[in-house]
């Protein structure tokens, strides 16, 4: 028994099964997606002065990582193009190329950015010793300029042994610049080239901090917003790079050899699916990256 419409459009949609499909799946992703970004948008709108991380992302590597998603977005329209041309072989090329691209993304995600949080340290100071630690936050000079004060120090975490032994009464980092030189007008917002830890070492004493971490997920709730975030993002993109790698295949010159515009079709919906990846994190560059 043959299924209908799985190539010829329906009568009263002007859609194969397929496409119905895909935008009532995407339909659902947009509340998924939707959800999450309010989530965040609110914790940071009902954070205290000072407890909100800023400028703690590389921001060249996140715009690089973008270009890359659009140029794929581009890439996988031309392969689609290609097959209803029926020029295989640049259909071929062009879904390489995309393949490629999003292998490249999470490469960057997996190996650079993500393990560069797990070795950069935070220590929250409590309010009532903020004061002594005044060398290092520069609230002083914050509060003449009439901007939020900082809670935190952060950088480079020397004896990590300290996180999780209680005989080692105080930390050793080596201050990122913001907090080496807090009174500098150029710190008074975040960078957004990368800044790598100074060689000025501050000895935080633990009794002094409210709250320390890496810069992992329970570090704060901007943290645990982007872990969850990018990495269901990842996962989105490696299901799509899976699906594409399979319709590049010797499976899909099969298909197109049996019928080349269901292999259209087919490439047409992932493709639909890859844009919505795409335009995600569209959204996720600017909310973690640049605001």
């Amino acid at each position: 028994m043959e299924i209908p419409y799985t190539v010829n459009t329906r009568p009263d949609t002007g859609l194969w099964n397929a496409k119905v499909g895909i935008w009532l799946f995407l339909a659902s992703e947009v509340m998924l997606f939707g959800g999450l970004f309010s989530a965040y948008i609110f914790l940071r709108l009902d954070a205290e002065p000072g407890m909100w991380p800023h400028g703690l992302l590389n921001v060249p590597v996140g715009t690089m990582n973008t270009a890359i998603l659009i140029a794929s977005s581009v890439t996988v329209v031309l392969a689609w193009a290609s097959l209803k041309m029926r020029r295989f072989w640049a259909y071929w090329w062009y879904m390489l190329i995309t393949i490629l691209c999003g292998i490249t993304f999470l490469t960057v995600k997996l190996v650079y950015e993500w393990p560069q949080k797990f070795d950069h340290f935070g220590a929250f100071i409590k309010q009532e010793a903020l004061e002594k630690y005044e060398p290092y936050l520069g609230n002083h000079h914050l509060e003449e300029k009439g901007l939020a004060p900082r809670r935190e120090i952060t950088g480079h975490l020397h004896n990590k042994a300290a996180l999780s032994d209680p005989n080692i009464k105080e930390y050793d980092i080596a201050l990122d610049p913001v907090n080496a030189d807090p009174t500098n007008p150029a710190n008074d917002r975040p960078h957004f080239l990368y800044q790598p830890s100074t060689d000025k070492i501050a000895k935080i004493e633990k009794e002094d901090v409210e709250y320390a971490s890496m810069f992992e997920p329970r570090h704060s709730a901007y943290f645990a917003s982007y872990f969850t975030i990018t990495g269901l993002h990842g996962l989105h993109v490696l299901g799509g790079v899976i699906v594409f790698t399979y319709f590049w295949l010797p499976i899909g010159s099969k298909l197109y050899k049996r019928n080349p515009e269901h292999l259209a079709n087919r490439v047409e919906v992932v493709g639909l699916f890859w844009h919505f990846v795409d335009l995600v994190w569209i959204f996720v560059f600017p909310l973690f990256y640049l605001l």
